[in-house]
C-alpha cells in the first residue's frame, strides 16, 4: 500500500513505524472474514482493511472525525486479522499509533473520559482490591450489570513451601489476585508439583496493558518500567530461569515490552530481556507433562465434557493455539473447542465489556452458544480459559462453571494426591 505521510508524521518514531506497517497491507480483504466486528456489524470501517484505511488517511493529513474515532474505539484489539494475514501486517501495533493520533486531534466527552480516566486509574490502583471485597460483600444488592463484573468471594487454598532449584518469577496481575486469587495459588501447586517454585517480586504491579490499550501510553510504559525494576535483581542474577503469566493478556503484553520500550535508551536492553524470557503457564505445560502424568496416573476425576475457550491473546497476539487442548487431552481431559469460531474473541478484551457493552454481550452470547455446540449442544461440565477477563466475562453469561484450565488440573492433582 502506497502512502504520502502528512510532514508533521513523515520522520518521526511513530510514523516511520506506521508507514513501513501500511506497506505491507497488500488491500486483499482476508482479515474481514476473521473479524468480530465486521462479522458482528457489517460495516468495511468496523473491519481492519477499513480501520487501516482511516489510518492511513489521518496520517497523509486528513483531519479526523468522531466517527473515526468510533470506529477505532469498536476494534476489539483480538488480532485475529493478524494470524489471517498473508503479509504479516502488524495491525496491532497500527492501532495503537491510530488511536494516539486520532485523540490527540478529537476530542473525548467529559463523561467518556471520566470513564476511561476511572478504568486506566481504578483497575491499576492498591485501592481495587478493598473496592473488589466491598463489592463482593453486598453483591446480592448490586444491579445485575455490576454483578456480572464483581465474581463471588472465592478461596484459594495454600501456597505451597516446598523449596526447588528450579524458580519462576509470576507476575500475581492488578486485578487477578482480588477477582480469581485461586489462579495464582492453583499455579504455584501446579508448578511445585513438577519440581518448579513459583516467586513473586512484590513491588511488581500492573503489566502496563489496561492503561496503553486506554490510550495512556506513557503511563502503561512507567507500569513497564517498573516491573522491569522489580524483577532485574532476580533476573540479572540469574536466580529465575522464566517470568511466568498466567493471564494470557499480561503474557502478550510483557512480550511486547521490548518494542514498546524500543526508544527508551535507559529501559531497551533490559527491555529486551525481559520479553525474550517471558512465558505464559501454558509454554511450561509440555516439559511437565511426564511428572504430572505420573502424579494423575491417567485418573483425572472430572466428569463430563471440558469446553475451552482459547483467548485471543493467547492465539493470535501469542501465536500459542492449541498446546493447551492437546497437552490437557495427553493427560486425560476431555477437552472440547468450537470447530468452526474458536478463533473469534468472546468479547471481554480488557475493558472492552464496559466501554463497548452490547457489541460485548452480542459476542458473549456468539461465543457461548458454539462452546456449547462443541459438546453436542449438551451443557459442559466446565468452561475452562486462559485469561481472568474471559473467564469473568463468560461467567457472567452462564450457569456452568467458568475456570482457568490450571485450576482444573490443580483440582485434578489434589484430587489425586488425596486417594
Amino acid at each position: 500500500m502506497q502512502t504520502q505521510l502528512a510532514p508533521e508524521y513523515k520522520n518521526t518514531p511513530h510514523g516511520k513505524e506506521a508507514e513501513a506497517i501500511l506497506r505491507k497491507c497488500v488491500h486483499c480483504g482476508f482479515c474481514t472474514a476473521t473479524c468480530p466486528t465486521y462479522q458482528t456489524l457489517g460495516d468495511e470501517l468496523d473491519g481492519p482493511r477499513g480501520r487501516i484505511y482511516l489510518i492511513k488517511q489521518v496520517l497523509e493529513g486528513k483531519e479526523p472525525t468522531r466517527a473515526t474515532q468510533e470506529h477505532l474505539d469498536r476494534c476489539l484489539t483480538c488480532r485475529n486479522c493478524e494470524s489471517t494475514c498473508p503479509s504479516g501486517v502488524q495491525y496491532g501495533h497500527l492501532l495503537d499509533i491510530g488511536r494516539q493520533v486520532v485523540d490527540e486531534k478529537v476530542p473525548r466527552s467529559t463523561g467518556e473520559r471520566l470513564k476511561r480516566w476511572a478504568l486506566k486509574e481504578g483497575i491499576t490502583s492498591p485501592l481495587f482490591a478493598p473496592a473488589m471485597k466491598l463489592g463482593q460483600s453486598v453483591r446480592g444488592l448490586l444491579p445485575e450489570s455490576l454483578q456480572a463484573k464483581v465474581p463471588p468471594k472465592s478461596e484459594h487454598g495454600a501456597w505451597p513451601t516446598r523449596e526447588h532449584a528450579r524458580k519462576v518469577l509470576l507476575l500475581a496481575g492488578c486485578v487477578q489476585p482480588a477477582m480469581l486469587p485461586n489462579i495464582n495459588y492453583a499455579t504455584a501447586r501446579v508448578l511445585d508439583a513438577a519440581g518448579i517454585q513459583t516467586v513473586i517480586a512484590g513491588n511488581a504491579g500492573c503489566c502496563g496493558a489496561v492503561k496503553f490499550h486506554l490510550n495512556d501510553q506513557d503511563g502503561g510504559r512507567v507500569q513497564m518500567r517498573a516491573n522491569i525494576d522489580a524483577w532485574w535483581p532476580m533476573v540479572s542474577s540469574g536466580q529465575v530461569e522464566a517470568i511466568i503469566m498466567n493471564a494470557s493478556g499480561c503474557s502478550a503484553m510483557v512480550k511486547d515490552y521490548a518494542h514498546a520500550l524500543k526508544d527508551d535508551a535507559q529501559y531497551a536492553e533490559k527491555a529486551s530481556r525481559i520479553s525474550a524470557i517471558a512465558r505464559d503457564v501454558c509454554e511450561l505445560l509440555p516439559a511437565m507433562l511426564p511428572e504430572l502424568a505420573e502424579k494423575l496416573q491417567g485418573r483425572v476425576n472430572i466428569q463430563g465434557k471440558l469446553a475451552y475457550h482459547p483467548p485471543c491473546t493467547l492465539q493470535h497476539a501469542q501465536k500459542l493455539r492449541g498446546g493447551v487442548e492437546r497437552d490437557l487431552g495427553k493427560l486425560g481431559f476431555r477437552m472440547l473447542t468450537s470447530r468452526t469460531e474458536s478463533h473469534l474473541c468472546c468479547g471481554s478484551a480488557g475493558t472492552y465489556s464496559i466501554l463497548q457493552p452490547e457489541l460485548s454481550k452480542t459476542l458473549k452470547a456468539r461465543k457461548l452458544a458454539a462452546l456449547h455446540e462443541a459438546c453436542g449442544n449438551e451443557e459442559p461440565a466446565m468452561i475452562l480459559s486462559s485469561n481472568v477477563g474471559c473467564i469473568t466475562h463468560l461467567q457472567s453469561g452462564t450457569g456452568v462453571p467458568v475456570k482457568h484450565w490450571i485450576e482444573a488440573l490443580d483440582e485434578a492433582l489434589q484430587g489425586s494426591a488425596g486417594r
